[in-house]
Formats: structure tokens, C-alpha cells, sequence
């Protein structure tokens, strides 16, 4: 049986008690739902299953998605979105990000008139070319200073297990910000504020697309030279939309720029570098979806980003490549020729 992970409570009595609900139930959404545990505040998870639900309700456990993570007594789950939202100070999303528009129109009559929206979401909505908080402004109407937005290096799996971790909370309003900030830290999480939405979205995003191409560049066994110089000029061309698009470029050379693309591309636990491993090895773009089994966000993020960088005349060589890939217009040892073979010219026209 799998060792369980028992959180400490770290909330003090002298200090407010949030209602939380967390949409939804999945890897990140309950990881996630640890942190706002340990920090002290009631969660409430909507799950699309009666028996995740149950589970989490009766065993104090998510065995689809983190099995052997015990659940503190704070934290319940309902398959109802509404009961899950009623009397929320925040409600924290976390789903597919191309699904967000869909599930967000069912669920705006519910979001209450001072609830504070939370972004767990890494991508770019798929034909408008939004990003996620745009996305929930556009569908909502909650005004941009009542959306924040969580990014960072923040693998579910070490997050749930209460190993050291840091992310970048970021709204436009600073309060919010921080407000949000004090409601989910604790010993094992570090959150720090940023009032740069677009930066950390991007960020977010992009990292996804970068780690595809280290997946591709891994499964195929080339090196882990290969893989540093795809990481770093992943994040010129993370900086080149960023700027773009008015994101400061130091957002993108911390937590959720650098950082996240870090841990995501580093890591076998990550789903987009673990999805273009399969890719690498030979395996199909429906194979590579059967086994990779949980939402790769890069994959249909990546012709988003790719079209959002030629809107704005921005250059991503490496993007380009993976989209080609996920296509089907070129193969994989086409794509590591393409991937290592750019003109050479001075490196800091690659910034």
C-alpha cells in the first residue's frame, strides 16, 4: 500500500478561515487543494465523478489522480458545481484549459458577486488566441481585479507530498494579490505576488510547447546538450512574445518563466516533455495520447502561441517545429534536423 502523506494544520486561530472551491478534481486541482488545506481554509472540490467524490469524501484520498496523498478532514468533495461554489470567497480552476469556456459558461451564474476567481490553468485558448484569465473575464464579467493567477514550477505529485515548492501569484491588483498569497501559504509552499497577469500566463504556456521539444529531443536520445540549448532558447522565444505583448521580462526569467520551463522540461513527471518522450520513440500522435493518459496542454496550446507569434511578428523557430509535429506535416527526424540546424548569428539577436 502506498505510503500516505498526513499535512499539519499550520492555521492559527487568529486568522480568517476561507471558503475555497476547487474546480476540479484533478492532479493539480487536488494538489493544490492540499495547500489551501495546510494553510487553513475549508476546500470544497468539484469532481466530474460520483466516485472520485465518494472517495475523497469517505477515504480522504484521490486514487485516480494522487494515490497514497491523504485529504485533511477540510477538504470535501461534490459532483454539484453549484453546492461546491456557494457562499466561495475564491474559486480556484483547474481543468483543461481548452474546455475553460465551455464548463466557465455553465458556471458564471454560480460565481458569487465578491467571489475572487483563481487561475490554475497553463494555455492559450485555442482559435481566439486568449489567454486563460481572458478567457474567464470575457465569459464571467468578474472584473480584472477579482482574477489572479497561480504559475510556477509546481509538480502535483511533490506539491501533494509537502516537498519544498514556490509559485508566482499575479493580478493586476495588488491587494488581490496578496490577499491570495496569505491564503495559500505555507511551510512547503512559497508564494510570491506579481501584478504581471500576461508574463505569467505566457510563461505558463509557452514552457509547455518548450518541454514537447526536449520530449521530442529525449525520446530520440539526443543529449542533454541538445536539451539545454532547446531550454534556453525556449525561454528567447518565451521572452520575444512576452515582450511582445507587454510582459515584462523579468517575470519570464523567474518563478513562472525560468522556473516552471526548469521543472517541466527537467522532469519525468511532466506530461508535455513525458507526451513528446512517446513522440520521440515513434509512437504516434494517438499513441502518445493513450499514454500519456492526462491532458498534455502544449499540444493544442502550441498552434495557438504559434498563431498569437505571427500576429504580433514574433519569431519561434522552436514552437514552429512542434506544431509541425503535432500536425503530422513532418517527422520526427525532421524535426531534430529542423530543431538543431537554425543559422547561426550572433546570441543575443536569439534574446
Amino acid at each position: 500500500m502506498a505510503e500516505h502523506h498526513h499535512p499539519t494544520n499550520h492555521h492559527r486561530g487568529s486568522e480568517p478561515v476561507h471558503r475555497v472551491a476547487v474546480l476540479s478534481a484533478g492532479s493539480w486541482g487536488t494538489a493544490f487543494a492540499t495547500v489551501l488545506a495546510d494553510a487553513g481554509n475549508e476546500i470544497v472540490l468539484h469532481a466530474r465523478r460520483a466516485e472520485v467524490a465518494d472517495a475523497i469524501n469517505v477515504r480522504h484520498e484521490n486514487p485516480d489522480y494522487l494515490p497514497g496523498v491523504w485529504l485533511a478532514d477540510s477538504v470535501t468533495a461534490t459532483t454539484e458545481a453549484e453546492a461546491a461554489l456557494e457562499g466561495a470567497d475564491y474559486a480556484v480552476i483547474s481543468i483543461p484549459a481548452q474546455s475553460l469556456r465551455a464548463n466557465l459558461t455553465q458556471w458564471a451564474p454560480l460565481i458569487g458577486p465578491q467571489t475572487v476567481v483563481v487561475s490554475l490553468m497553463k494555455g492559450i485558448e485555442v482559435g481566439s488566441g486568449l489567454r486563460m484569465s481572458e478567457v474567464m473575464t470575457e465569459v464571467t464579467g468578474v472584473p480584472s481585479e477579482r482574477i489572479v493567477v497561480v504559475s510556477g514550477p509546481n509538480l502535483a505529485k511533490e506539491v501533494a507530498a509537502r516537498q519544498p515548492a514556490a509559485s508566482v501569484i499575479a493580478s493586476r491588483d495588488e491587494d488581490t494579490a496578496a490577499a491570495f498569497q496569505a491564503t495559500c501559504m505555507t511551510p512547503s509552499f512559497r508564494p510570491y505576488t506579481n501584478t504581471d497577469i500576461v508574463g505569467c500566463e505566457l510563461g505558463g504556456a509557452v514552457k509547455n510547447v518548450i518541454a514537447l521539444s526536449i520530449g521530442l529531443a529525449s525520446g530520440m536520445e539526443l543529449g542533454d546538450n541538445a536539451s539545454a540549448l532547446l531550454m534556453t532558447r525556449g525561454l528567447a522565444e518565451t521572452i520575444r512574445l512576452g515582450q511582445a505583448l507587454g510582459a515584462d521580462p523579468q517575470t519570464l526569467a523567474g518563478l513562472a518563466g525560468l522556473g516552471d520551463l526548469a521543472a517541466t522540461c527537467s522532469s519525468p513527471q511532466s506530461r508535455n516533455r513525458t507526451f513528446g518522450e512517446h513522440l520521440g520513440r515513434g509512437l504516434s500522435l494517438e499513441q502518445a495520447t493513450a499514454a500519456t493518459r492526462q491532458t498534455a496542454e502544449g499540444v493544442k496550446s502550441s498552434e495557438s502561441i504559434l498563431e498569437l507569434a505571427r500576429r504580433h511578428g514574433v519569431d519561434m523557430p522552436i514552437t514552429e517545429v512542434v506544431v509541425e509535429v503535432v500536425r503530422g506535416r513532418i517527422s520526427v527526424a525532421e524535426a531534430a534536423t529542423q530543431l538543431m540546424s537554425r543559422t547561426p548569428k550572433s546570441e543575443r539577436s536569439l534574446a
